[in-house]
């Protein structure tokens, strides 16, 4: 049982950036075809699986570029638009070759007392086995996309 135990993460990270949450959140939640625009070196394509852009329990597939090309088959567990969150729980791809499970969630809140708002990325997952290191490498691509993703924002505006 303690050796399962050892399996079991969660990593976290915080970006600073200068959109609002509500924004911001709703590329996420509501726009995810339009992240390959917004970042194309890194998210190549975002395709409609099942479902309806931006409904709890669709289900998006992202061609994305950590190095090389890789993919991932995500279904939308909830979105939260008052707390501007939005989860993914990833059920296929190249991240589950490592992991048993694997879940993203993402928030955005505004910041108080000047623009802007803060991203707060969530990781929480399972490894196969011991020799698969945490997801860092994922987790720093999230940073990036997320600043591209506010300069794209920003320019948008």
């Amino acid at each position: 049982m303690a050796e399962a135990a050892n399996l079991v993460g969660k990593l976290e990270a915080d970006v600073e950036i200068k959109s609002s949450a509500e924004k911001f959140h709703h590329m996420w939640a509501g726009r995810v075809h339009d992240l390959p625009k917004a970042t194309p070196d890194k998210i190549q394509n975002c395709e409609l699986q099942e479902g309806d852009w931006g409904k709890v329990g669709s289900v998006v597939i992202w061609s994305y570029v950590i190095g090389k090309s890789l993919v991932m088959k995500e279904r939308i567990e909830s979105i939260d638009p008052e707390n501007n969150s939005v989860t993914y729980r990833v059920l296929e791809g190249d991240v589950m070759n490592e992991y048993k499970s694997f879940v993203i969630t993402l928030q955005v809140t505004p910041k108080e007392g000047e623009p802007g708002s803060v991203v707060h990325w969530h990781f929480e997952y399972e490894k196969i086995n011991e020799e698969v290191a945490h997801p860092e490498t994922l987790l720093q691509f999230a940073v990036e996309v997320s600043k591209e993703l506010d300069a794209h924002l920003c320019s948008e505006e």
